[in-house]
């Protein structure tokens, strides 16, 4: 229900009687039409994945981007831009050379991404190809001296592919999406479930290798047609050691090595990983840049928004989540280049070391707000009204997981309805979206969201595959997330009062923050 107040001023505002919240529709008019004539969101996406590269954290091309960000910010007039530790990661790597090929029975190149933070062959190592029942201590010992020198793969669980019935990419629907299910949240005892699986497969690989292998060969989760999942390592933090050499491939490879095995032909493999780690600098940054509040009365508070900057090495990381900086930086662009004068302090913040454990974004809250494991909290933590985060691909924005918060629904379906002929539903649900860095703030009782994403490919098709790439982004869904983020960080900016809380959470551990290895 709304009312037109001043059409002599041009000033628009909509007025729904639960929330008493009102839109500047002339300023979100002004968004979308800077989005839409100026549009800056291809020009960051290419340079972020085409230019940068791979970004893993600490890795050269993770600090590429930190710079690259660092000036562009700077260029639109953003203040106090640039890096900011928030505490020990460990070391970058790189992978400068990756071939796998087949040489017997016939030769045949394979393609293949070795796993981040795996040793280096040193050599080209060309060995017979052997497959272990499972990658477990038992497999390991029944093979036995048969390991020396050879290299590895593992029995697969299943000998299918995914059919090609059902296509990878798909939009929701344009009914409300206010009750969409929670989707992928891991909670603590889940996490905690998770533990003992990826303690066992470390110190497998460890023996693996004291037992002579070379390398070892993975196919990953279910996928076709080329498509290849390669995450996982942990050879980035101190107390740790580099696994032996790990490449993944794809899926009609790896069944055609098992089948050529399983008939009893000899099968030789050719590997060559040459992988260089850095330590010189073992401190982990985030990158943080803002528009500085003018009220002065509120603009000791703050408004924040982000994603995380670090990817995986199998691809450029485009959709996961260049994807996410890419819309919330040309949300900062819009804000700037329109000259507002907000209220509040707008911050955007993109995180380093998401993949491995939310760490980026959990070190800063610890930093700066309190720590969940004792609800200690700071002065900072009562001046920040709201953190917006956008990290399930690039797929337009449909609404927002309210995370529980019962009392900004209202407010969050008049910012919404703006915006319902750019496909913005006004999907408003209490659920949550889990596992990215918006949980780090709600884990102290800081208002912390998550967008609805349209799924397209990304989970069936580039969420840390080799194809996280550039042509997988959705550039017109990106400037339409950038749209809708630009006008959510304004209204929260400049409303009298900051987004309501829910009660504040007992002390718990956070659902990351655990001590690895024991």
């Amino acid at each position: 229900m709304y009312k037109l107040l001043s059409a002599i001023s041009f000033l628009f505002i909509i007025s729904f009687a639960a929330a008493q919240e009102t839109v500047d529709m002339q300023m979100m008019q002004k968004i979308k039409d800077e989005a839409k004539n100026n549009s800056q969101v291809a020009m960051i996406a290419h340079n972020l994945t085409d230019v940068c590269g791979p970004r893993l954290t600490n890795s050269p091309g993770y600090n590429r981007a930190l710079d690259w960000i660092t000036e562009i910010c700077k260029q639109w007039g953003l203040q106090n831009a640039g890096r900011e530790a928030w505490g020990e990661f460990g070391k970058g790597w790189q992978n400068e050379t990756g071939t796998l090929a087949l040489k017997v029975p016939y030769y045949q190149d394979i393609s293949a991404y070795p796993v981040p933070w795996c040793k280096s062959t040193k050599k080209t190592v060309k060995s017979e190809l052997i497959m272990l029942d499972d990658l477990d201590s038992a497999s390991i010992n029944k093979a036995g001296a048969s390991l020396a020198g050879k290299i590895v793969m593992i029995k697969p669980g299943s000998t299918n592919i995914p059919d090609a019935f059902k296509a990878y990419a798909t939009r929701y629907g344009d009914t409300s999406l206010d009750n969409i299910g929670e989707k992928y949240m891991v909670d603590r005892k889940q996490m905690e479930s998770f533990l003992p699986f990826i303690k066992n497969e470390y110190y497998t690989k460890l023996y693996l290798e004291k037992m002579g292998a070379k390398g070892l060969i993975m196919s990953g989760r279910n996928n076709r047609d080329g498509t290849v999942f390669v995450d996982g390592g942990t050879g980035y933090a101190r107390g740790f050691e580099a696994t032996l050499p790990e490449m993944k491939i794809g899926r009609e490879d790896y069944l055609k090595l098992m089948r050529l095995i399983k008939d009893n032909k000899n099968v030789e493999i050719e590997m060559n990983v040459q992988n260089h780690f850095y330590s010189d600098d073992l401190t982990g940054y985030n990158l943080v840049a803002e528009i500085p509040g003018t009220d002065p009365a509120l603009k000791s508070q703050v408004v924040m928004l982000g994603g995380h900057l670090d990817s995986w090495a199998g691809g450029t990381g485009a959709t996961d989540n260049a994807a996410g900086c890419i819309a919330t930086l040309e949300a900062m662009r819009i804000l700037k280049t329109l000259g507002i004068q907000p209220r509040r302090t707008i911050r955007i913040a993109l995180w380093g070391g998401e993949e491995q454990g939310l760490y980026g974004s959990f070190g800063y809250v610890k930093k700066h707000f309190g720590d969940p494991a004792n609800m200690q909290l700071s002065p900072e933590q009562a001046n920040i009204s709201a953190y917006y985060n956008l990290d399930n691909g690039s797929g337009k924005i449909r609404g927002i997981h309210a995370q529980g918060n019962t009392a900004v629904r209202d407010i969050f379906k008049a910012w919404l309805a703006p915006f319902a002929d750019m496909g913005a539903a006004g999907g408003v649900t209490l659920s949550n979206t889990g596992s990215t860095d918006h949980i780090s703030f709600d884990a102290v009782g800081i208002p912390g969201f998550q967008f609805i994403q349209d799924p397209l490919e990304y989970e069936t098709r580039t969420h840390h595959s080799n194809m996280d790439t550039y042509d997988h982004l959705s550039i017109p869904d990106l400037q339409q997330a950038a749209i809708i983020i630009a006008a959510f960080v304004y209204n929260t900016a400049m409303r009298n009062e900051m987004l309501p809380r829910k009660p504040l959470p007992k002390p718990e551990k956070f659902v990351f923050d655990f001590d690895f290895p024991i």
